[in-house]
């Protein structure tokens, strides 16, 4: 008979199989007349499917992109704990249809257990008043993952697409790690390999995955800068992660 281990018993033998994630979770990825004009959004760094928190410091950046036009949130951000952790909030008010990108820029991340730096370049999509113009919008970011897929309006089951991006040129071959954000804990691994499942793109830096179930689903394609970091006077890798998140709705015929 096979074990399945829940998220819960997964976090008390602190297995380090989950993947790290930045991560900005929205309140709402489809935001409606009815639903009110303002979006609250909770920003991490953290293992997703595990419910377990790291610290995120105060961000280098942390944007909204709508046509074209971005603007720094950077001082709306309050502190706040998630998953235990140190992490941030904010309430951003809608006030034009069309999408609206949230990206964030954290602080180089030193992680001892892989004796290297890490920064994950995070973003989202949300979609203001029924209005998708603008949902495969491209950011310019270092590393980033650019939507092939409406990155919202999706059913489970749907695949998602998207194109890995390294200095603006697609990435060959990249890898990328998927990861279901289990927020309540409910979700269980039937083995450590299934906590984060691992992909790749093809010759064009294009991906596909099909999200078995609805809920919050992180993307982190993974680079290693050509530049390393300094850590007590010694070169360290400084891997690149672009994230996206992307939230997949119930089939309507369940």
């Amino acid at each position: 008979m096979k074990t399945y281990l829940t998220a819960a018993a997964l976090a008390a033998f602190a297995t380090t199989a989950g993947a790290h994630y930045g991560m900005i979770i929205p309140s709402d990825n489809m935001v409606s007349q009815e639903d009110g004009r303002s979006v609250d959004l909770t920003l991490s760094f953290s293992h997703p499917f595990e419910g377990l928190g790291m610290v995120l410091e105060t961000p280098e950046a942390f944007t909204v992109t709508h046509e074209g036009e971005t603007m720094s949130l950077l001082d709306t951000l309050e502190p706040a704990q998630v998953m235990d952790d140190a992490g941030f909030t904010t309430e951003y008010r809608m006030e034009r249809p069309g999408t609206h990108v949230f990206a964030m820029t954290p602080k180089p991340y030193w992680e001892p257990e892989e004796d290297a730096f890490i920064t994950h370049f995070t973003k989202t999509y949300v979609s203001a008043y029924g209005d998708d113009e603008g949902w495969d919008t491209e950011l310019g970011l270092k590393t980033e993952i650019v939507p092939l897929s409406k990155p919202f309006a999706l059913w489970s089951g749907n695949v998602f697409q998207g194109i890995v991006k390294l200095d603006g040129e697609a990435v060959p071959y990249a890898e990328v790690e998927v990861e279901y954000y289990n927020e309540d804990g409910s979700a269980s691994a039937p083995s450590d390999l299934m906590i984060t499942q691992t992909i790749k793109a093809d010759a064009e830096g294009v991906f596909t995955y099909a999200a078995p179930t609805p809920g919050w689903w992180g993307f982190a394609a993974l680079n290693t800068a050509e530049e390393p970091m300094q850590h007590e006077s010694e070169d360290k890798a400084h891997e690149l992660g672009a994230v996206i998140w992307v939230h997949f709705e119930p089939w309507a015929a369940q």
